[in-house]
C-alpha cells in the first residue's frame, strides 16, 4: 500500500510539503535530535496535534494535547473555525508548553513534562475577545518570560499590529497591561500582520510574523535590542517567481547538528494549509535568509540528522480492537455512547438520533481527518445494522459543501445505496444518485480525488460488477480557514429509543500517480 504523499525522496533529499495536508499554522520545537509539531485543530476534538520527526521531513503523529474544548457549552455542537488558533510549542524547565489564542475567549496554556503526556489542564491566561497567535519567550540569561500575541478584527475591531507581556516564568500570570510592540499600519505597505513567534537570538529580540493575507502575504522578521523595541523589519521569505503563494506563518528551528530551519504553511484552498520546510541562515548583516536567497524551495537537501525511514502521518485505519487511530478527530466534543465497544476489529458508531441528520455539517458526531494528499483515493466497507427508516452510515467529503456515500434504511427497513450532496448555500441535502436497494447491510464505497480537490464517489455492492461510479464530480470545498475534510458518520432520525449501529472496516487511503 502506497502512502498518500511521500515527502522523502530517497536520495538524500526531499520535496515539499513535507506534511501535505492541514497541518495549519504550525510551530516547531527541537529536544536533543527530536523535533516536535503542533498545528491548529480549531473546534475538532482532540486538539492540538503532536508530531514527532528526527529529520523534520519525516513525521509521525503521535498524539494530542487537549481532550476536550471548553466551554463545554461551546464546543457540543460543531464550531468549525473557532476553538484553537495558531498555537505555539517551546520547551522550557525540562516541560514542554503549548500557548494559544481561542477567538472568543482568550488565551490559554497547558503544560506536560513528557510530548505524550499528561498535560495540565488549560489556563486561561489573559481573557478577552479578538486574542490571538500567542507566543511565549524565556530569556535563558536573564530569567526573565515574555508574551507576544496578535489580534484578530473579528472579534476585536483591532488588526496589523502586535502586543507583548511581560509574563510570570511560570507562565500563569501577565505582569503588564501590554503594549504595542508592532503597528504595522506605521510600514508602509504591510498589513493583516499576525502569528508571531517570538526568540532570543546574538543579542536581539526577534519577532518572526507573516502578512499580507494567507494566500498572498510574505514572512517578515522584526528585531530589537530590547523587548519594547523599536523594531526593525525585513522580508525574509516571499513567493517571488515560484509556485508556492503565501508562504505564511511557521516556526524557526536549529538542529542538534547546528543547522537552522524554517516549517510554513502554504494555503491551498479545500486542502488546508500543507506545511513546507525551508533551509535558514544569517547574512552578513544578522538577518535570516530563509529558502532560496529568499524564496522557497520545492527540492532541496535533507537536514542532517540521524537516519529515519520515509513516512508521513497515518491516514488509513484498520481499527484494530475496534479502536480509532489518532489521525481521527470529532466535529465537537464526543459524547457517551458514540461508539461501540467490541473486541473485534472495525469501528463502530452509534446511530446517533438527531435533528440534524439532514445537515452533516452541523452533526456534531462524524469522525475526521485531513485530506492525506493532493490525489488519493479513500475506501472502507460500511455496514448498517438498523432497521429503523432514515437511519444512515456513510463516507462523506466534508467543507462548507459536502457529499458522502453510504447506506440509509429504507421505509422498511430494508438498506439502500445512497450518494447525497449539499451546496454551500443549501440547508438540506439532496441525491446526487438515484438511490438503490442494497442487495445486502454492506457496501464498500470509495472516494478517487484528483487536482483540484475533485472528487468521485464509487460503490461495489457487492453483485458482481465491481466498484461502480456515482454521481456528478464533486469539488470538495474549505471551512472559512480549515480545509475539506474526510468524515465516517452514523446518524438517524430525532425520535426516542436506539436506532443501531454502523460497522466501518477496512479504512485505507492510498496515493495516485500525477495526472497531466
Amino acid at each position: 500500500m502506497t502512502m498518500p504523499w511521500r515527502a522523502d525522496l530517497g536520495d538524500g533529499t526531499y520535496r515539499n510539503p513535507v506534511l501535505n495536508a492541514d497541518w495549519s499554522d504550525p510551530d516547531v520545537v527541537s529536544v536533543g535530535d527530536d523535533h516536535y509539531l503542533t498545528a491548529s485543530s480549531f473546534g475538532r476534538v482532540p486538539g492540538l496535534p503532536l508530531l514527532h520527526s528526527r529529520d523534520l521531513v519525516n513525521w509521525t503523529l503521535v498524539g494530542h494535547a487537549l481532550d476536550r474544548l471548553a466551554p463545554e457549552t461551546d464546543f457540543a455542537v460543531p464550531r468549525h473555525d473557532c476553538g484553537v488558533w495558531a498555537p505555539s510549542l517551546r520547551h522550557h524547565a525540562g516541560r514542554f508548553w503549548i500557548f494559544w489564542g481561542d477567538p472568543d475567549h482568550g488565551i490559554q496554556q497547558i503544560n506536560a513534562e513528557s510530548v505524550h503526556g499528561p498535560w495540565s489542564e488549560p489556563h486561561l491566561l489573559k481573557a478577552g475577545k479578538g486574542l490571538i497567535d500567542a507566543c511565549p519567550l524565556w530569556d535563558e540569561e536573564t530569567g526573565e518570560a515574555y508574551l507576544v500575541h496578535a489580534w484578530a478584527k473579528s472579534r476585536s475591531g483591532v488588526k496589523n499590529r502586535l502586543t507583548g507581556h511581560r509574563m510570570s516564568p511560570d507562565g500563569r500570570e501577565l505582569l503588564d497591561e501590554g503594549t504595542t510592540l508592532i503597528d504595522a499600519d506605521t510600514i508602509p505597505g504591510w498589513f493583516t500582520l499576525e502569528g508571531p513567534k517570538l526568540y532570543r537570538h546574538d543579542g536581539w529580540f526577534w519577532i518572526f510574523a507573516p502578512a499580507g493575507g494567507v494566500e498572498t502575504g510574505w514572512q517578515g522578521a522584526f528585531r530589537s535590542r530590547t523587548f519594547d523595541g523599536p523594531y526593525e523589519e525585513r522580508v525574509v521569505l516571499a513567493q517571488g517567481g515560484t509556485e508556492v503563494n503565501g508562504p505564511h506563518q511557521g516556526g524557526w528551528v536549529r538542529t542538534a547538528a547546528g543547522e537552522d530551519w524554517f516549517l510554513h504553511f502554504q494555503e491551498r484552498g479545500a486542502y488546508g494549509r500543507v506545511v513546507h520546510l525551508q533551509p535558514m541562515r544569517w547574512d552578513a548583516d544578522g538577518w535570516p535568509v530563509i529558502g532560496d536567497e529568499g524564496e522557497p524551495v520545492l527540492t532541496h537537501r535533507r537536514p542532517k540528522a540521524p537516519d529515519q525511514a520515509a513516512v508521513a502521518p497515518a491516514s488509513g485505519d484498520g481499527f484494530p480492537g475496534g479502536r480509532y487511530g489518532p489521525q481521527w478527530q470529532w466535529t465537537a466534543n464526543p459524547q457517551p455512547g458514540w461508539t461501540v465497544d467490541h473486541e473485534g476489529d472495525g469501528l463502530h458508531l452509534s446511530c446517533v438520533r438527531t435533528a440534524y441528520a439532514h445537515d452533516l455539517r452541523a452533526l456534531p458526531s462524524i469522525l475526521t481527518q485531513r485530506l492525506p494528499a493532493e490525489e488519493f483515493t479513500a475506501e472502507v466497507a460500511i455496514t448498517l445494522d438498523s432497521a429503523v427508516p432514515g437511519a444512515k452510515a456513510g463516507l462523506a467529503v466534508l467543507g462548507d459543501a459536502f457529499s458522502w456515500i453510504g447506506l440509509e434504511a429504507g421505509a422498511d427497513g430494508t438498506p439502500r445505496l445512497v450518494h447525497r450532496y449539499a451546496e454551500s448555500v443549501a440547508e438540506h441535502e439532496r441525491d446526487a444518485e438515484y438511490s438503490r436497494p442494497a442487495p445486502g447491510p454492506g457496501v464498500r464505497v470509495r472516494i478517487e480525488v484528483t487536482r483540484g480537490a475533485r472528487c468521485r464517489f464509487h460503490a461495489d455492492t457487492g453483485d458482481g460488477t465491481g466498484f461502480q461510479p456515482s454521481g456528478q464530480v464533486f469539488a470538495a470545498t474549505p471551512w472559512r480557514w480549515v480545509g475539506a475534510l474526510l468524515g465516517l458518520f452514523a446518524t438517524a432520525p430525532a425520535g426516542d429509543g436506539a436506532a443501531g449501529t454502523a460497522r466501518f472496516t477496512g479504512f485505507s487511503t492510498t496515493g495516485r500517480p500525477p495526472t497531466a
